[in-house]
């Protein structure tokens, strides 16, 4: 049985997960070790909150004083070390274009995580009320920290702004809250905003299980007293992820047979399989309102982990706080993809530019310069959006275009799609059936994490399988440029009470499509399926994540549930296509397709079940998309 030990991170995702906060771009243009140890002087602090708890905080501070700097700020759960005062970091800040300019970088361990005190609570709820010395959130620890940090650390010109990706995004995004008069600039990039409804665990309800067991296996791990030592990872015993979860067998197992009770998360987790309080309370999104400091908002096209969470803030913090300054960067990235590396490819995927590297020198380092040290000009626009497809920047004055249509692509008889709505009457459908014993894989290559590169990869071998189904448009004859967020409607039946329904928007390559040169993997790209866009809806919450209900076995129903944006052109010669599925194993645990609490779901629940896509005109199926003109 694969056990809990200290071994080098075999999950790609969770490696990304906390690495990015222990370090930052690497690369040729980074600054390195002795370039920070000549520059800068390391000072530890440990800070008090207003309970009296002391958090952990590693300043590195410029050795010229001769002018002042402003404070650049972020707050992890991922450790701020190397621990001691003679330990550097080889790099300093969000890009070492920052690090070069000169700032003073200050590092924080969030309570009850690494070297700091206190208890550690995931996605800790705001608090409404906070006028007690014991009411404490994330918003009242980044006031106490900028209000020490301004009145103990020598030289800064009293500004102070805040970065963070992922769950640093969600600090930096809380820290935006109620915001301390010094904190001008705030960018959460990827921040996590709601753990149910579309970031990291859950999309609309299906848990994401590899992606969830691998993190809080090593995560989720108690630490009952201030440490500087590494975290155990977990051994999987196996490379193949679909062998292990399949052979793992219901979620209970996951605590049963690995986690005996040691990761209280996971845990509290299984005891909410609905959008309860557990969950609301940490739904960010509703606390980001009447926001001050001027926000940069980061998120990658394709990025596994919080492509909702960085559509999200920007929406809320547009809606509720339209005086703030608030933009809005969305590349063609991975999780984190824009703070290292030159972003030219992902999978066997080209941009043909170096994305991330176009970020950090022309769009956050403006952005810190200007708001935080006066230099430069406010020429940015509202929106920077990378059009995968064309492969090109573009300025938007709002987010999605004002000049976008809503239009319907229709699931029609043949494996048809198209713009035009189905002339069928009547119960006109397709149908497959759906198997949890044999799900439909996320992915060509199973590896026991999330791979990133599934948002992107190859669809071709799940259109060969007998339970997807598959509709494609003619080859185009000219552009087609989708902007914003998508919306799934089906009309479904199933011979079960329950069912997933998973919704894929993909762009299909002309079969000439050239082969990249040079080809290390040997990659065919002509007719090649690249997966743009794809979620999932469990069944029982089409109408409610708090209430969820059972569908009556062969009666039509209607799912309709959002899909996150797009900004994709597919181009004249290739063809837009749709598949619909009802499992995605393992990056979705498996629906017992019978109604239950499926975190408590027991073998004999698990049910094979037909499933119906209607496509009349009474019951059309289809992809809503909004299109530039």
């Amino acid at each position: 049985m694969p056990l809990f030990k200290v071994t080098p991170p075999r999950n790609k995702t969770l490696a990304i997960a906390l690495l990015l906060a222990l370090s930052v771009a690497r690369g040729a243009a980074a600054q390195g070790l002795e370039h920070v140890k000549a520059n800068y002087t390391k000072y530890e602090f440990r800070i008090p909150m207003r309970d009296g708890k002391k958090l952990f905080t590693a300043v590195y501070v410029p050795k010229d004083e001769l002018q002042s700097y402003p404070i650049l700020m972020t707050r992890t759960p991922y450790s701020v070390g190397p621990y001691g005062a003679d330990q550097y970091k080889n790099d300093l800040g969000p890009s070492p274009a920052l690090g070069k300019e000169g700032y003073i970088f200050a590092y924080q361990d969030v309570r009850g995580r690494w070297m700091s005190e206190g208890d550690f609570v995931n996605m800790r709820p705001q608090l409404a009320d906070k006028r007690g010395p014991a009411d404490i959130d994330e918003s009242t620890d980044t006031w106490d920290t900028i209000e020490w940090l301004a009145k103990h650390v020598k030289h800064h010109n009293g500004k102070v702004g805040m970065w963070g990706i992922s769950y640093p995004g969600f600090y930096t995004a809380a820290g935006m809250i109620d915001a301390h008069p010094a904190l001008v600039a705030a960018s959460p990039q990827a921040p996590v905003t709601d753990w149910f409804v579309g970031d990291d665990w859950h999309h609309n309800g299906a848990l994401f299980l590899t992606h969830m067991f691998n993190f809080f296996s090593t995560f989720g791990q108690p630490r009952p007293e201030p440490t500087n030592k590494f975290r155990p990872t977990f051994d999987h015993g196996t490379p193949d992820g679909y062998d292990f979860f399949l052979r793992m067998g219901p979620l209970a197992n996951a605590n049963a047979s690995y986690f005996k009770d040691q990761v209280a998360f996971w845990s509290e987790a299984m005891r909410h399989g609905v959008y309860d309080d557990f969950w609301k309370a940490r739904n960010l999104r509703a606390h980001l309102t009447r926001i001050r400091p001027a926000v940069m908002t980061v998120g990658g096209w394709f990025d596994a982990e919080n492509l909702f969470g960085a559509l999200e803030t920007y929406q809320h913090v547009e809606a509720s706080s339209p005086e703030a300054v608030n933009t809005l960067v969305m590349g063609p990235w991975r999780h984190g993809g824009w703070a290292g590396g030159d972003g030219e490819a992902l999978g066997d995927v080209n941009f043909n530019s170096k994305t991330s590297v176009f970020y950090r020198e022309q769009i956050e380092l403006p952005f810190f310069e200007f708001h935080l040290k006066g230099k430069g000009e406010a020429k940015q626009p509202e929106a920077w959006m990378f059009e995968t497809g064309t492969n090109q920047w573009r300025r938007h004055d709002r987010w999605p275009p004002a000049t976008a249509a809503a239009r319907s692509l229709y699931l029609r008889s043949g494996g048809e799609l198209s713009f035009d709505p189905p002339q069928d009457s009547g119960m006109e459908h397709d149908e497959y059936v759906s198997d949890p014993d044999r799900p439909v894989p996320y992915l060509g290559d199973i590896g026991v994490g999330m791979a990133a590169e599934y948002m992107i990869a190859d669809q071709r071998f799940a259109a060969r399988r007998p339970d997807v189904l598959v509709y494609q448009t003619p080859a185009l004859d000219e552009d087609v440029t989708l902007a914003g967020a998508l919306t799934a409607e089906l009309h479904v039946s199933t011979t079960g009470t329950d069912g997933d329904w998973i919704v894929k928007l993909i762009d299909v390559y002309p079969s000439d499509y050239p082969d990249p040169n040079p080809n290390p993997t040997k990659v065919r790209m002509g007719g090649y399926q690249q997966l743009v866009r794809g979620d999932v809806m469990r069944g029982k919450f089409r109408d409610s994540l708090e209430q969820p209900e059972p569908f009556k076995p062969g009666e039509p129903t209607r799912v309709q549930f959002a899909v996150p944006d797009v900004y994709h052109t597919f181009r004249p010669g290739h063809r837009i296509m749709v598949q619909v599925q009802s499992t995605w194993f393992p990056l979705v645990d498996r629906n017992p397709q019978s109604f239950c609490d499926i975190h408590q779901a027991k073998p004999s629940d698990f049910q094979r079940a037909t499933q119906r896509i209607y496509r009349s005109r009474e019951l059309p199926s289809r992809l809503t998309v909004l299109v530039l003109p």
